[in-house]
């Protein structure tokens, strides 16, 4: 019979699952307590969720979330899995630069748009512009479009209203 303490970390694990636009999944073997801090920080300040837990635990709550039997493969091993909130390609960055740093994290696969990935996909994720960078692209383009309008038509403005002074000056 399971424990109410398992009970309540399958349905937190479950609502996690649900609740993420993607899934990062690494293997953290050798990590030291300072380096795992460090990456739960970087990953908390970019709004992902990194968490631990007991394998067969994550995949009662994946068949629970309607994942059932597709990251059997992956979890295997001390895994952790980083849970991608509103921006599902920060985990990717948070990962490329967390393994710049420190060797001992890897990334075994990730689960993102409804299509499980093999782990060379987070590299290409992670060089994905932001979406406020994205957003400040589409802004800037829109306002230097608007403003070359705005140049033409002030100098055909400015053209026809000379023009009709010289044809003013000329009648006099």
């Amino acid at each position: 019979m399971p424990s109410q303490n398992n009970i309540e970390k399958v349905e937190k694990l479950t609502s996690r699952f649900k609740n993420s636009s993607a899934m990062y999944f690494t293997k953290y073997t050798g990590m030291n307590v300072e380096n795992a801090t460090k990456l739960r920080m970087d990953f908390t300040d970019n709004g992902v969720d990194f968490h631990i837990s007991k394998n067969t635990l994550t995949k009662l709550a994946a068949k629970n979330a309607g994942y059932e039997n597709i990251f059997d493969e992956l979890l295997s091993g001390q895994i952790g899995i980083a849970y991608a909130g509103d921006d599902p390609t920060a985990p990717a960055r948070v990962l490329k630069e967390f393994t710049k740093e420190v060797e001992c994290l890897e990334v075994v696969g990730l689960y993102f748009d409804g299509t499980l990935y093999d782990p060379s996909k987070y590299k290409e994720l992670a060089n994905l512009p932001t979406y406020d960078e994205l957003l400040t692209k589409l802004v800037c383009g829109l306002n230097s479009q608007m403003t070359k309008v705005a140049l033409v038509l002030n100098s055909t403005m400015s053209k026809l209203a000379g023009t009709l002074t010289g044809l003013q000056e000329q009648k006099k």
